[in-house]
């Protein structure tokens, strides 16, 4: 009997170690919900998911853009070519995905799916018929593809900058539902801010980048998001995706920072053998964000591709009713 009551103490002194340490580490103490979205830019809209944050700028009868931003800096790292586009009369339309920035952290999968789900009914909201330009950066590659695969009607020309291409491969211990989730929020995320810094070939001209960042990480279910996206994105099928696209022959522009250390410049070949007649942009003194660190040239190349593509197709049906 006092073995066992010395394992059980002992079992609960780790116990409460653990728990003691996941609170001091865990960066996640408040909800995200109407209080914590006061006097944010922006509009907000509840979706089958959850409420999504969105921001959209232009003369309501414009040619539409809509910004997909990455794996976990908000719909904020578009602001330049945001404003360009507005400038430049477009309706243009950025978003927080789920588990970013002001929208909500359902607890869901974080796939494909999901996402394509929150960008079709938002679209549906805001009464959007014509076909978009779609951008995806990063992470956002991925989900773009995803959905010009699956809704290629929808799509008047689609941009991928600095994609997500092949499939992730997270550690083994990740994939395990609370270890795997545990470690994460422990040992990962409370470094997420500082290491966003790691994306730019020059991060002295950003400063302030990482504090930017910081306020997304209060919430409740930001290091889930994160996780669950990263386990779904290294089952992703990227050959489907593209070769979709490539049967859709949609209009295709891939750009790439000539210096990305997040994800190199050798992956546009991926994507250029999959998708015939794409356009390719290659931006040298550039990191992962070609479109913040030699934003000139980013836009000009931007819209001499739309530019080549204004010629648009009827309007379509709701995307909730598309296929």
């Amino acid at each position: 009997m006092k073995f066992a009551h010395k394992s059980f103490l002992a079992v609960a002194l780790i116990a409460a170690s653990l728990f003691g340490y996941y609170q001091v580490k865990n960066p996640e103490k408040q909800v995200i919900d109407e209080a914590a979205r006061q006097g944010a830019s922006g509009a907000f809209v509840k979706l089958s998911d959850g409420v999504t944050h969105y921001e959209e700028a232009g003369p309501k009868d414009g040619r539409v853009a809509v910004l997909v931003h990455g794996f976990s800096v908000p719909s904020y790292i578009w602001d330049p070519t945001f404003a360009a586009l507005r400038d430049a009369g477009y309706r243009v339309i950025r978003l927080d995905l789920y588990g970013r920035g002001l929208s909500d952290r359902p607890d869901g999968q974080y796939d494909g799916a999901m996402y394509a789900r929150q960008i079709n009914e938002l679209l549906d909201h805001l009464h959007i018929t014509q076909q978009i330009d779609l951008f995806g950066l990063s992470f956002g590659g991925y989900v773009v593809a995803h959905f010009a695969a699956n809704h290629p009607q929808r799509i008047r020309s689609l941009v991928l900058v600095d994609p997500s291409t092949t499939r992730s491969t997270p550690p083994a211990i990740l994939k395990t539902p609370l270890l795997g989730a545990y470690l994460f929020q422990v040992l990962d995320l409370p470094g997420k801010a500082e290491g966003q810094n790691s994306d730019f070939l020059h991060p002295e001209q950003f400063p302030g980048w990482a504090d930017r960042y910081r306020p997304q990480m209060q919430y409740h279910g930001f290091g889930r998001a994160l996780r669950r996206s990263a386990l779904r994105l290294s089952t992703a099928d990227f050959a489907g995706m593209y070769a979709a696209i490539d049967q859709a022959k949609l209009p295709v522009m891939l750009v790439w920072g000539k210096q990305d250390p997040t994800l190199p410049v050798a992956n546009a070949a991926i994507v250029k053998a999959a998708i015939k007649n794409l356009e390719y942009v290659e931006i040298d003194q550039s990191g992962h964000l070609p479109q913040m660190e030699q934003t000139t040239i980013f836009n000009a190349s931007m819209f001499v591709f739309l530019n080549k593509h204004a010629v648009v197709s009827n309007d379509i049906a709701p995307a909730t009713q598309a296929k």
